[in-house]
């Protein structure tokens, strides 16, 4: 008989289903649900939290697997140089079941796939026959960046998190002994591995779900200059540590502008804060740097305390994490100096994006990090939000205004699109879903002002209603979907355009309402058949032959001229 907690549950799943994702079947967002929750503080996109989907037949009872390197997601474009010292490694498994309950039978796959696959002396590919390509180009990927990492010996954690509908207080203990095989399991083959166990069952994951993000924090200062929007002040090293410190002692990166949150390692300028913070000298920490500025959404004063609600550090990254590492590692007791934190309030979304970029002109920031402030990105915004699409210039921003997952695109989808209908490149979309903006040449490829703004409209709803379809097509593996997606936006909209190689202005002419069901499943049968024939593989999407096969002989053959 159904708790309380389950009925509840239940309804919030399926309210939130036909809000976000009505194309997505029950079990399907049951696991993005438990995946949004239990790495709610990782602030993953709903692209990032589908790339680690990999549940389905030969899954050895994993439905998710995501890696993490001080914090950031590790995807396969990943660029692990930029990992220098202190490094923690993190390897989240989760396994999300519907039922009410919890069994035996998963732990023991759970154990089973861990014996295997991250055993290195075996290799992953003479598991094909066992396990899938999702499960295995994951697993390959965490090996490929341990290994890179190995000599710098990063710290290495296991967290299994099991998912159900079920009470957690009531496993069973042949259940829950079973949990202490996996650790054995994994103490074996990583002899200094951390290992966490969940059991995560309908009361915890409601608990997780009311837990909102923290939006509003406390600075204490030491003095202070405040004025018509805003304050400058100085804050003692320790008292900032706090501030950007989450309850796990780990960076709190939602402090941190996804336009500028990419630190840079090990560089003249971070050795020289490492060097100043260490030498604990007579000389003011604020005396030689720059500081740090934090913009919100507004800050109120009381006495030695303000109030931040939604800060944003958009400038001083790399000192803050300077001075995290700092009192992370570092015997900092009775260290008095101050660090100077401005704190502005802009009011409007354009005075925050002259902020950023004016603030980090004086830092050799890569372009990349500041792309979502320039013009054209503020005139897509514009342009798509009366059509009900919302386009995340900030990460995250409308997910967490509620918005329905199918009305938001964010910044590296919308390149990816853009990528693959008008430069007819979905292999380059495929294979560098997190790098793609970080070449001014893609970049300026894809993000033209030149263009007509109405290429970025169809680009979106085109990419949109792919995905929803592809939600709903429980009969392919995620890794599949992920691997055609691109390749089948390509298709649906050369055929839209009536042309296997239609030109920018010729895209930008598709009526939307031509998008539709029909169109796309039909799409979607031509793409799938000419990438399993192929192989249908990671490597297929990735390389260089499923593109001209569908261009030079599928959309030859039905649009021979106009081309």
């Amino acid at each position: 008989m159904a708790n309380n907690d389950q009925i509840i549950l239940d309804q919030i799943l399926e309210q939130q289903r036909a809000q976000r994702a009505p194309s997505a079947s029950k079990s399907n967002f049951f696991e993005t649900f438990v995946v949004e929750q239990v790495l709610k503080d990782a602030d993953l996109s709903e692209e990032e939290i589908e790339s680690g989907l990999v549940g389905d037949g030969g899954d050895g009872g994993i439905d998710g697997i995501y890696i993490f390197a001080n914090g950031d997601l590790v995807q396969e474009d990943f660029e692990v140089s930029t990992l220098k010292k202190n490094v923690s490694l993190e390897i989240v498994i989760l396994q999300a079941k519907t039922s009410a309950g919890f069994g035996e039978d998963t732990l023991n796959r759970l154990v089973a796939v861990t014996n295997d696959l991250f055993d290195l002396s075996k290799p992953v590919e003479s598991f094909k026959a066992v396990y899938n390509e999702g499960v295995r180009s994951a697993v390959e990927n965490f090996r490929a960046v341990y290994k890179e990492l190995a000599a710098r010996f990063p710290s290495l954690q296991f967290r299994y998190v099991y998912a159900s509908r079920g009470d957690a207080k009531q496993v069973h203990p042949n259940v829950a002994r079973k949990a202490d095989v996996l650790k054995d399991a994994i103490g074996k083959l990583f002899s200094s591995a951390q290992f966490r166990f969940e059991f995560v069952g309908a009361s915890e994951i409601l608990d997780l779900a009311r837990r909102k993000p923290t939006t509003s924090f406390e600075l204490q200062f030491s003095e202070s200059i405040s004025a018509q929007g805003g304050y400058v002040t100085l804050v003692k090293l320790a008292e900032f540590a706090k501030f950007i410190t989450d309850n796990d002692k780990k960076l709190r990166k939602n402090l941190f502008d996804a336009n500028v949150r990419d630190y840079q390692g090990t560089t003249q300028v971070n050795e020289e804060i490492k060097k100043s913070l260490r030498s604990k000298s007579d000389e003011n920490f604020w005396w030689l740097n720059n500081g740090v500025t934090i913009i919100a959404a507004k800050a109120v004063q009381s006495g030695k305390t303000i109030t931040i609600e939604d800060p944003q550090l958009v400038n001083g990254l790399q000192t803050s994490t300077e001075i995290f590492n700092y009192f992370q590692d570092t015997n900092t007791g009775g260290d008095e100096r101050e660090v100077m934190v401005r704190i502005i309030v802009p009011g409007k979304a354009e005075i925050s994006d002259r902020i950023i970029k004016a603030t980090n002109s004086q830092t050799n920031i890569p372009p990349a990090s500041l792309r979502a402030t320039d013009k054209v990105h503020r005139d897509i915004e514009a342009y798509l939000e009366p059509f009900g699409i919302f386009y995340d210039r900030r990460k995250n921003q409308h997910k967490n205004e509620g918005r329905s997952t199918e009305q938001i695109i964010s910044i590296p989808l919308l390149a990816q699109a853009i990528m693959s209908i008008s430069m007819q490149r979905p292999d380059n979309a495929r294979a560098r879903p997190s790098s793609l903006l970080k070449r001014d040449e893609d970049y300026a490829k894809i993000f033209s002002s030149e263009y007509p703004i109405e290429l970025y409209y169809i680009a979106a709803k085109l990419i949109k209603a792919i995905q929803s379809y592809l939600r709903g097509r429980d009969d392919l593996q995620p890794k599949d979907k992920n691997n055609i997606l691109f390749y089948v936006a390509m298709y649906v909209a050369s055929r839209l355009a009536g042309k296997a190689k239609p030109s920018v202005d010729e895209l930008a002419r598709i009526h939307p309402e031509r998008i539709d069901q029909v169109g796309i499943e039909e799409s979607v049968k031509i793409v799938y058949d000419e990438y399993a024939a192929l192989g249908a593989s990671d490597a297929v999407a990735k390389g260089s032959n499923l593109q001209p096969r569908l261009i030079e002989r599928r959309l030859a053959e039905e649009y021979p001229t106009g081309r």
